[in-house]
């Protein structure tokens, strides 16, 4: 007898695989991030600072979701070291780059439906900026397997955030991009709330203007049992696939590197380039019954645009991967979060 949840499942995975040839990417196409002490590091870490003393970034974090993995608390205001919250120690990196710049740092924040309103009473009381501003995510409603409207157990229809995919469409609502660019912005930092590895580098940003590319993509090496977006070549560009978009045959284990999902982007492209999106077939348990869910994902960015790749450290104070996704990875990470923190104008 068929099974209709393998079926639909076998479907699912069918529309999700990217159709064509799927290449690996050389290791020319993935170079090491300039070393600290260096000449090369100083050169593009000039260029970098010339730019921020210009205006030409801004700072953009993935603040939103749906406030359930770190036990029903708004990850940025979970105390992430030294007590202070992700975003108190985001705030101060931002103090601390404006003040090096001599000039405010644009930082915005993309929020939910869950997150919004504690996000800026945390904003008000920290007395945070004007160039500190938050945008809105969009929402999403679960269907059932079957393809019914998937309702709570008080018979609620069920919502969601949509992903972090969302994040261009809703930045260009939210006028900021227009702003900036108006003002000689150029180049958008997006990172993971959760990440502080991920922060502002002037050497990166000298690399990322001096390849003249329109986004580029932070990796690092794989440890043992990371999955995630690698970089391969599909559809005529190297872009970023997760792993349940790769076709038969293609072996994700071949590519040592993965994506962080931080990104520098042009401000032109993120505001201008007309990008199809991918929604994607989620399965989650939402109180013990499996619902569907539609989302985008972020990387897609690398399907429209000419993207360049950068592998960056993610151990040490040079660290730039340390993500947090529950309590218990917080407690085995604080000491690191710590160290780079009073590393990265943090504390």
């Amino acid at each position: 007898l068929a099974d209709p949840a393998a079926d639909a499942t076998a479907r699912r995975r069918a529309r999700n695989v990217v159709a064509g040839e799927v290449r690996l990417p050389s290791p020319s196409e993935i170079p090491l991030a300039p070393v600290p002490g260096t000449p090369e590091h100083a050169r593009l870490s000039a260029l970098g600072e010339a730019a921020l003393r210009r205006g030409e970034l801004a700072f953009c974090v993935m603040a939103g979701g749906m406030a359930t993995r770190m036990g029903g608390v708004v990850k940025a205001l979970v105390e992430a070291c030294a007590g202070k919250t992700f975003l108190q120690l985001r705030l101060a990196e931002n103090a601390s780059w404006s003040a090096r710049g001599e000039r405010p740092l644009p930082l915005w924040l993309m929020v939910s439906d869950a997150t919004e309103e504690p996000t800026k009473a945390a904003l008000a009381s920290a007395g945070a900026p004007a160039h500190v501003r938050t945008f809105l995510q969009g929402m999403g409603l679960r269907l059932t397997p079957s393809g019914q409207l998937f309702r709570d157990e008080a018979g609620e229809p069920s919502s969601y955030s949509t992903g972090h995919g969302d994040l261009v469409d809703a930045l260009r609502r939210s006028g900021f991009l227009g702003e900036f660019r108006a003002a000689g912005g150029k180049y958008v930092w997006i990172a993971n709330l959760d990440n502080l590895g991920a922060t502002v580098d002037p050497a990166i940003l000298g690399h990322f203007i001096e390849t003249g590319r329109e986004v580029m993509v932070e990796v690092c090496e794989k440890a043992a049992g990371d999955k995630g977006g690698i970089p391969v070549h599909a559809l005529g560009r190297l872009q970023v696939l997760e792993e349940f978009r790769l076709p038969e045959g293609v072996d994700p284990a071949q590519v040592r590197v993965f994506n962080t999902n931080t990104f520098v982007v042009s401000a032109r492209a993120l505001a201008e380039t007309p990008i199809e999106w991918h929604w994607f077939e989620v399965e989650k348990k939402v109180g013990g019954a499996v619902a569907i869910q539609f989302e985008r994902l972020l990387q897609e960015l690398t399907a429209a645009l000419d993207a360049a790749y950068l592998t960056v450290p993610r151990e040490g104070v040079r660290s730039r991967f340390l993500p947090v996704k529950d309590p218990d990875e917080l407690v085995r990470r604080r000491a690191e979060i710590e160290a780079v923190a009073r590393t990265r104008g943090m504390l």
